[in-house]
């Protein structure tokens, strides 16, 4: 199995200085449900691999994060996209952890559990933190310029050992991997434009 690994915020929904710390404050960038519903129809698994170090700091408690999660995958089947895995590293940087990005312990363990080929993987991030967890687990890695990107890729590019391709969102990175993979992309009807519900049902249940 291949799998295609996604930082959660600054790549799926807009980053926040203080944490999202709500269903409310989480805001979809625009064209991540467009590129997960793309990237539904291959063999790629889909896992978020999220830093989260607002847990462990006490500014959102993990029923909260599992809530947001929980409705984030409502509004991902609703439109018939996947996330196959949610890892979330509750720790702060302090704490030297090993599940904390720019540590790979998250894509390690998503590759013991699931059976991923991390070599024929992909990591999309929008810090220079995600690449070096996507190269240290030995995957292709792509920074977008959404989020903390603008700033991060001029980071990254001093450093000539960090290896990665660049995509303005997660919308231009998913087509240029499905490009490579050669699966064709279909535009989406205009009727089929992805906005957040206001109010979502809580799952019984999370994969997270």
């Amino acid at each position: 199995m291949r799998a295609l690994f996604l930082d959660r915020d600054g790549v799926i929904c807009e980053n926040r200085e203080d944490h999202v710390k709500s269903w409310a404050e989480f805001q979809f960038i625009p064209g991540a449900l467009w590129a997960l519903r793309q990237i539904a129809g291959t063999d790629l698994a889909v896992v978020v691999v999220t830093n989260q170090a607002g847990i462990n700091r006490g500014h959102i408690n993990p029923e909260t994060v599992t809530d947001i999660h929980m409705q984030l995958m409502t509004v991902v089947r609703r439109v018939g996209a996947r996330i196959d895995r949610i890892l979330v590293c509750p720790h702060r940087p302090d704490e030297a952890c090993s599940c904390r990005k720019p540590r790979p312990g998250m894509l390690l363990q998503a590759a013991s559990e699931m059976g991923i080929d991390l070599r024929q993987s992909y990591v999309i991030g929008d810090a220079v933190t995600d690449i070096q967890a996507g190269l240290a687990a030995g995957c292709k890695c792509t920074l977008v310029l959404t989020g903390r990107g603008m700033q991060q890729v001029k980071i990254a590019g001093q450093d000539a050992s960090l290896k990665f391709e660049r995509a303005f969102d997660l919308k231009h990175a998913v087509e240029t991997i499905l490009h490579l993979e050669s699966v064709r992309v279909s535009r989406p009807a205009a009727s089929r434009a992805i906005t957040r519900p206001l109010s979502l049902p809580t799952l019984p249940g999370h994969a997270s």
